[in-house]
């Protein structure tokens, strides 16, 4: 199992992303100004202000040249990761539906949060069960999940919605308490939470090395098939 991590101007939790891929398998850099993803098996957007966040969180980096590259490799049912500031960035790139609006406190929040696992069968939930809680650092300035009512119904009931902040640590206002979403097919993941961050016991949680093993089963499970 591979995994790439792309860095771009601003990219401040990519190492972290990289030494949380280490733990499972093989992790490279991909530099943003790049076309080639070096033969990954998953790519990590990882979290940061690529770009500086000038006009919105993400708005920039959707036009890297390495996110060409990233969008077709999704296209053709590669695993894409999107943490933080890379679920904005998938956001604003279409891969992913909805947008991450400002905090309503217009504030940068950081603590750690519960999140419940609403459905173990993605490519990155399937190593935690259904309902299962997990604590997992948040760290953000936009993270309030945001789409119309219609889109969230249909979200819901397409099994789109992974995570939920648990009553009571929801830090940002999202909607419906939605901490991470998947796209229709179900291999491109989004959440605002730093799975990086808990992979150690030192760090107090390891809840988010879930993530990371279950896409490394994912990718065994192909290689089998």
């Amino acid at each position: 199992m591979k995994f790439g991590v792309v860095r771009f101007p601003g990219s401040c939790d990519d190492v972290d992303a990289l030494q949380a891929a280490l733990r499972v398998g093989d992790a490279v850099m991909l530099w943003h100004a790049e076309r080639g993803l070096h033969g990954v098996d998953a790519v990590i957007v990882p979290g940061g202000f690529s770009y500086g966040d000038y006009l919105r969180a993400g708005a920039i980096a959707r036009f890297a040249p390495v996110m060409e590259a990233v969008s077709e490799f999704a296209r053709e049912g590669g695993l894409v990761l999107g943490i933080c500031n890379g679920f904005q960035v998938l956001c604003e790139a279409g891969m992913l539906p909805g947008a991450l609006l400002p905090n309503p406190s217009l504030r940068f929040v950081f603590r750690q949060v519960s999140l419940e696992v609403v459905h173990a069968d993605s490519p990155f939930t399937r190593a935690c069960e259904p309902g299962q809680r997990l604590s997992i650092p948040v760290k953000h300035t936009a993270g309030r999940f945001y789409a119309p009512d219609d889109q969230l119904d249909a979200l819901e009931a397409s099994g789109q919605v992974l995570l939920r902040y648990t009553p009571g640590h929801n830090p940002n206002g999202s909607l419906r308490e939605i901490a991470g979403v998947c796209n229709e097919e179900r291999n491109v993941f989004g959440l605002m939470p730093h799975p990086e961050h808990a992979v150690d016991p030192l760090g107090g949680s390891v809840d988010g090395l879930r993530v990371f093993e279950s896409m490394r089963a994912h990718a065994d499970d192909r290689v089998l098939a």
